[in-house]
């Protein structure tokens, strides 16, 4: 089976920056698209933002110039580098891959249980 696990949420105040990571592992064959997905208390959950394996990303326009996802293919991890922290980027933070595993004949949705980021004012 396929697992993915954040690490790097937290408390923090507004201006400040947080790194998230997130590994996925298993066995694993390829990974498609990755991202971070957040939701906020109340709220859907929204798209933030995904890279492709060959490194393309994609934003959306809450978090363009403050948040920048990268990735290692190497280590099957993405990251969340998190700047400028507003009140409003408080939320629930989950991982969400594209994933071929070892033993499948196609690509499966997987996500990881989140990690809370709070940002105070």
């Amino acid at each position: 089976q396929v697992q993915l696990v954040e690490s790097g949420g937290g408390l923090v105040q507004a201006g400040g920056s947080l790194r998230l990571s997130c590994v996925a592992s298993g066995y694993i064959f390829s990974i498609n698209v990755m991202g971070w997905y957040r939701q906020a208390p109340g709220k859907q959950r929204e798209l933030v933002a995904s890279i492709t394996n060959g490194g393309s990303t994609s934003y959306a326009d809450s978090v363009k110039g403050r948040f920048t996802i990268s990735r290692d293919n190497a280590k099957n991890t993405v990251y969340l580098q998190m700047n400028s922290l507003k009140p409003e980027d408080t939320a629930v933070y989950y991982c969400n891959a594209d994933v071929r595993a070892m033993t499948a004949y196609y690509n499966m949705d997987y996500w990881g249980k989140g990690t809370l980021v709070t940002v105070s004012s």
